[in-house]
């Protein structure tokens, strides 16, 4: 188990610039913040804001062009990119499904990392789907049905670290629940840290017990959840909760 006196990831002058056809942008600019370990941290802000490309660099999908970032007091420059997705695992709105059983999707973990899958069946009851899913092909799952496998398929790992990126926004409201009440589990019963990113206000008011908000690439206010609602400290922030902001 990882000290809990370190952060589990730690955000240093991270700044991500991306090229366009006409110039050159930073997509994230000077971001430095630090996720609790053991604590859900809910990531709010309009589209285009850079949350999904924070997530990314946290298990170099993509790299920062300047600063630095620690796991658990490790830079990433120093972690084994397998070791480091076991223990860091990032989870998409639109997770893609490989050709095959859904089976066939719970064993990546084997085949990528050597993890033992002991029961698969309990894998797929533990997201709200049933055992007999499991021989039937990937493909043919409802958008639903493949967001909770996907979800399945990144716990078969036991991460220490869940980066969710708005994996309930194509859920109805009953699976929302219970894919929240999955996370929340986990969370207290097994210390997951996560990094929750939703543009649902309601759902970041009940599941983070941190939030931030992003918007032009900076980190804009960074609060625990009761005090970022109710006791904001910048005017972007009010706005954005009020839903003014354009």
């Amino acid at each position: 188990m990882e000290s809990k006196s370190l952060p589990a990831i730690e955000f240093k002058n991270i700044t991500k610039y991306f090229t366009g056809s006409e110039q050159q942008r930073a997509v994230l600019n000077g971001i430095t913040a630090r996720v609790s370990p053991g604590k859900i941290t809910t990531l709010v802000g309009p589209s285009g804001s850079g949350k999904s490309t924070l997530l990314s660099l946290c298990n170099l999908l993509l790299t920062p062009d300047e600063g630095e970032i620690s796991v658990f007091g490790k830079p990433l420059s120093e972690w084994e990119i397998p070791e480091l997705r076991r223990k860091v695992a990032l989870v998409f709105q639109d997770a893609p499904m490989l050709q095959g059983t859904v089976l066939y999707n719970l064993q990546t973990v084997e085949r990528l990392h050597g993890t033992v899958l002991h029961d698969p069946g309990d894998l797929l009851e533990r997201v709200g789907l049933t055992r007999d899913l499991l021989e039937q092909k990937a493909q043919e799952l409802s958008g639903g049905q493949r967001q909770r496998l996907a979800l399945a398929r990144t716990l078969a790992n036991r991460p220490d670290i869940l980066l969710l990126d708005e994996i309930t926004s194509a859920l109805d409201p009953a699976s929302v629940k219970e894919v929240e009440e999955l996370l929340l589990q986990m969370n207290k019963e097994e210390g997951t840290t996560m990094i929750w990113i939703t543009h649902h206000m309601e759902q970041a008011r009940r599941v983070g017990h941190e939030t931030w908000l992003m918007i032009d690439g900076k980190l804009v206010e960074q609060a625990d959840t009761e005090t970022f609602f109710h006791a904001p400290q910048h005017n972007e922030t009010r706005k954005f909760i009020a839903g003014e902001w354009v």
